[in-house]
């Protein structure tokens, strides 16, 4: 059996009962180590599950599925990510070529960053589809993102912003020669996300377009969600430049239309509470110009 066990948002004791028993009963345990991180390393995991953890990058589960699948049609080896084991892609991958080899599989759920940030005052059922943010580079500034943003924001829904996380990246030199030596790592804060929304904002009011947002349009920046040191503050993008949420993981969201009980929310983790002197309020539902 192919066990995808979700390890949850916080340190190793998010895990659940159920997944903390597969995992000390299973022969190989992998740790995807690329989408997300815990606040704590593979040391203090290991000591609490009491079991060695293999570590599993891009490059492993991507090319080299067959090596954690490797007899797990007579064996159990488990699969753990942080947060919800379908909070990306990838490993819907993993299960589709699990099925292919004749491989049974099982599913323990966790929270994920999806349903955790509803602790800002949100409603889940009122965010629309979600986006990521990446870093831009001297010659390459996407802005697609923000043509999401955009359709939510018509429709009246929040969008959550997955800001990007470059574990072990190589550079393009060293790509090239193939070396294997890796950038430090680098993860996205919530200032930073704010600073390119600012730019795109600012190229398509040059272009004369109809902006979705301005530098007033209020979000929430979140930090370490689920972790004792949980932070949340609520700003406008301009005031969000500004904001130092500290160590990672960040995310942000961009708000749409807001129920008054999300407004009151939302004011708990205020910058600024000024900020909210400018909401409109349009067929009893509240948004931020």
């Amino acid at each position: 059996m192919l066990y995808l066990i979700g390890l949850g948002l916080g340190d190793a004791r998010d895990i659940t009962v159920k997944g903390l028993e597969i995992v000390r009963s299973c022969s190989r345990v992998y740790l995807e180590a690329y989408t997300s991180l815990l606040t704590v390393g593979k040391e203090v995991l290991e000591e609490f599950y009491g079991r060695e953890l293999i570590i599993a990058e891009r490059e492993m589960v991507e090319q080299e599925a067959d090596e954690i699948l490797k007899d797990a049609a007579d064996n159990d080896v488990a699969f753990l990510v942080v947060g919800d084991p379908f909070g990306a892609t990838t490993h819907s991958d993993l299960v589709l070529r699990a099925v292919k080899a004749g491989i049974q599989y099982h599913v323990v759920h966790n929270a994920s960053i999806l349903n955790a940030v509803g602790c800002c005052g949100l409603q889940l059922y009122n965010f629309g589809e979600a986006v990521s943010i990446v870093f831009w580079t001297e010659g390459w500034k996407p802005e697609s993102f923000y043509d999401k943003i955009k359709r939510n924001r018509q429709t009246g829904v929040h969008t959550l912003c997955l800001l990007d996380i470059k574990v072990k990246e190589q550079s393009v030199e060293n790509l090239m020669r193939g070396r294997k030596i890796f950038e430090p790592p680098r993860f996205m804060s919530v200032s930073q996300a704010a600073e390119q929304l600012l730019e795109i904002i600012e190229n398509r009011r040059d272009k004369g377009e109809e902006l979705a947002l301005t530098e007033e349009t209020l979000c929430v920046g979140l930090a370490r969600v689920g972790s004792k040191n949980q932070k949340i503050a609520v700003a406008t993008i301009q005031q969000m430049v500004k904001t130092d949420l500290g160590d990672p993981l960040h995310s942000l969201i961009i708000t749409g239309h807001m129920h008054p009980m999300e407004i009151e929310m939302l004011k708990l983790f205020a910058v600024d509470k000024s900020s909210f002197n400018k909401l409109i309020t349009l067929d009893g539902s509240t948004y931020y110009s």
